[in-house]
């Protein structure tokens, strides 16, 4: 049985930084595409950021670009992280990181990833 974990959410002042990270049990996904997402209080969820396979593509949705950055770590029950500089209050949401359960394929979308993990909450304070 797979769990996607993500973990190092918390409450912060704006200005400052977090680094999310995501584990995956169950099996590897070490050459999976993954992503971040968030979903604010009354607010659909949306796309955060995105990596390849490979972890040679990225992608940022505008609202983060230039502040966070995620990348991928292929060491043991490890995914991904997301490092989140410069928070802002507009950044707190709840944190979800998923998984596309093919191998060798470039980030799409949210409807692409068959894995989600249950959330890590920031809030960031004004």
């Amino acid at each position: 049985q797979v769990q996607v974990v993500e973990s190092g959410g918390g409450l912060v002042q704006a200005g400052e930084s977090l680094r999310l990270s995501c584990a995956a049990f169950g099996r590897s996904f070490s050459r999976n595409a993954m992503g971040w997402f968030r979903q604010a209080p009354g607010m659909e969820r949306e796309f955060v950021a995105g990596i390849n396979w490979s972890g040679g593509r990225t992608y940022y949705s505008d609202s983060v670009k230039g502040r966070f950055t995620i990348s991928r770590d292929n060491a043991k029950n490890k995914v991904a992280y997301l490092q989140m500089n410069s928070l802002k209050p507009e950044d707190t949401a709840v944190y979800y990181c998923a998984v596309d359960s093919r191998p060798y394929r470039e980030y799409s979308s949210a409807e692409a990833m068959d894995y989600w993990g249950k959330g890590t909450l920031v809030t960031v304070s004004s």
